[in-house]
């Protein structure tokens, strides 16, 4: 059993407990993972297994892991709740609970792989059908239907009539679907008593679809180009496809409704105005080690950390070494305050990375953990996510790096460098080859799992036919008086240019698996004079997955711009919040005046 806090430091599961990270072989991951891509159907023995009276004490929460992805927040939420933690090793756990939760996440057939080959579908089946309580997350939902599209069909647990199908993009909706949106309650569900119509976080592909058959289950549902299962309930049964534990505090509600159903709540929830899905705002930290060896979350002006000491650039980088980094603050407090200021997600930067092997950096590891122990919106990573070697010729892949972030609390990780160079290898031979960063990772943990940063620098041209890459008529000439810029990708922090442009480089990711795009500009950061409108309005319109605008923010009008002039999903700043320059309510309150939905 695990207890409540302190945090371990590692998770348990009745996959991780067979799987752990150290048991990686150098040039594969694990069977299991490895057999979703020949699973087409699945079958079960008759559902006669006896329900044993609890073995659980009250305050245990019995957690199914099945070992892909982050539960972590799943974990620090239950206990922030006061409950002890029992993880489902034997299909007998599941049998022997006094409450179950399911939260899954990745990929549907390589999770119904896993139940089957635990022996735990069998016992997860007679649970449900004998009205214990439980409560599914995401997949959890997902697999209670009776199959899914998702690399399939793939038959599910069978429990709930419909099959599980990919969002239609083709109607100008992106895919994945991230982000805050509003559900629609449809009958009483107990457990979304106290939402108050306020928005919850959504991060999927694929969703169920109400109909007569299923239309007993359904509690709720959420409008995105269609009106999909939100949430369903029968009995002492709830699943949701959102997820609680990233929902703020109204996820919490809901999780404590489901852990104490028969208590009753004397404050009346605060009432919101949700009606669809929200303009994201997030918290950028920028993190790397001091020349004092302490963790800081900086800040740079186009890329550069160091303080500005007004020296000529000559003297200035003669003297380099002298010059402190930047320091605004921890990263785990700053993160803590802006998931309390309203932040939508927190995303950590190790700009680092790239040089330094990331599973060598303990202390970001660390940040990751504690801070998800009291932050319950999203946590996205990047930083050095690849293929490495070490000092002692031991091999980690990249889908192992970022397993480990995964399992210490990040939702999302960022590809930066190392996507450029697929994208590079993709458009030269036009194969997929399925061995690359990006492809192992959105292919494993879903594409929603993953994000591209791009880091792009204006190059301004006077006829867009100079060059190969797609070009755009800029609104401020250059300094010459070009009409035209592209927009040329860099790696490495943004000291090396690349032969590719971030039109064509967006093009390329979302092909290979991203699920979303962080756009940078190595111009406008740190400059406090707007995001780049033309090259973040170039992007949005050309690919069908959400992208984050960075770079540039300096005023709350800033935010409205890009949202009412491109098709941005969310807006992303760092210096102005760390300053205390801009304050993340005020750019809230701001949208809010000017139309643009976001959650309160």
């Amino acid at each position: 059993m695990e207890a409540a806090p302190p945090l371990a430091s590692s998770q348990s599961g009745f996959f991780s407990s067979s799987y752990s990270f150290s048991s990686f072989s150098p040039t594969s991951i694990p069977f299991i993972l490895q057999r979703y891509f020949h699973i087409t159907s699945l079958k079960f023995k008759s559902r006669t297994l006896p329900i044993r009276c609890s073995a659980a004490g009250e305050n245990v929460v019995t957690l199914l892991d099945y070992g892909a992805g982050n539960v972590r927040s799943v974990r620090n939420a239950i206990r922030f709740l006061g409950f002890d933690i029992k993880d489902v090793q034997t299909p007998e756990d599941i049998l022997n609970a006094n409450r179950l939760i399911f939260p899954g996440v990745g990929a549907f057939a390589a999770a119904m792989d896993v139940l089957n080959k635990k022996g735990m579908a069998e016992a997860l089946c007679s649970y449900i059908e004998n009205d214990r309580q439980f409560l599914g997350i995401c997949l959890g939902l997902q697999l209670l239907f009776e199959s899914s599209e998702e690399n399939g069909p793939v038959r599910g647990l069978g429990l709930i009539p419909g099959v599980v199908g990919r969002f239609d993009s083709s109607n100008g909706f992106r895919v994945p679907h991230i982000g805050w949106n509003a559900l629609h309650t449809v009958k009483d569900s107990e457990i979304l008593d106290d939402i108050g119509n306020r928005h919850v976080y959504f991060v999927h592909s694929y969703r169920a679809m109400p109909s007569n058959d299923n239309k007993e289950w359904v509690s709720s549902t959420c409008n995105y180009g269609d009106n999909f299962i939100a949430s369903v309930r029968r009995g002492n049964v709830h699943a949701v496809q959102f997820h609680p534990e990233k929902s703020g505090d109204v996820g919490l509600s809901i999780l404590r409704r489901f852990l104490y159903p028969k208590s009753s709540t004397t404050k009346k929830p605060k009432e919101g105005r949700a009606s669809k899905l929200a303009k994201r705002v997030i918290a950028c930290l920028d993190v790397r080690t001091n020349d004092k060896g302490d963790l800081v979350v900086t800040k740079g002006d186009q890329y550069d950390v160091r303080e500005n000491t007004g020296e000529n650039e000559r003297d200035y980088h003669v003297k380099c070494m002298e010059i402190d980094v930047r320091n605004l603050g921890k990263p785990v407090e700053l993160a803590g305050q802006y998931y309390i200021d309203g932040a939508d997600e927190v995303s950590f930067l190790n700009i680092t990375g790239f040089r330094d092997f990331p599973l060598g950096d303990l202390p970001m590891l660390e940040v990751l953990r504690h801070t998800s122990e009291n932050v319950f919106v999203p946590l996205t990573v990047g930083g050095g996510i690849r293929d490495f070697t070490d000092a002692n010729g031991r091999y980690y892949s990249s889908l192992e790096v970022a397993s480990e972030y995964f399992r210490s609390g990040a939702d999302k990780i960022s590809i930066g460098s190392d996507a450029v160079y697929t994208a590079e290898e993709y458009i030269r031979t036009g194969a997929k080859t399925g061995k690359t960063s990006l492809e192992q990772i959105s292919r494993v943990y879903g594409n929603q799992a993953v994000v591209v940063s791009i880091d792009p620098r204006r190059v301004y041209i006077n006829d867009p036919n100079d060059v190969e890459f797609k070009a755009v008529r800029v609104t401020n000439p250059g300094p010459n008086g070009e009409e035209y810029a592209w927009y040329q990708c860099t790696v490495n922090g943004g000291r090396e240019g690349r032969p590719i442009g971030a039109y064509e480089l967006a093009k390329a990711v979302e092909e290979l698996g991203a699920g979303e795009i962080l756009l940078n500009c190595i111009d406008c950061d740190g400059q406090g004079k707007g995001f780049d409108i033309d090259l973040i309005k170039l992007i949005s319109d050309a690919v069908s997955i959400p992208v984050i605008a960075s770079s540039g923010a300096g005023a709350v009008e800033h935010f409205s711009e890009v949202f009412k002039k491109t098709n941005a999903s969310a807006a992303l700043a760092a210096g102005i919040f760390h300053r205390k320059e801009v304050p993340i309510q005020s750019v809230k309150e701001h949208l809010l005046e000017t139309g643009i939905e976001v959650r309160m």
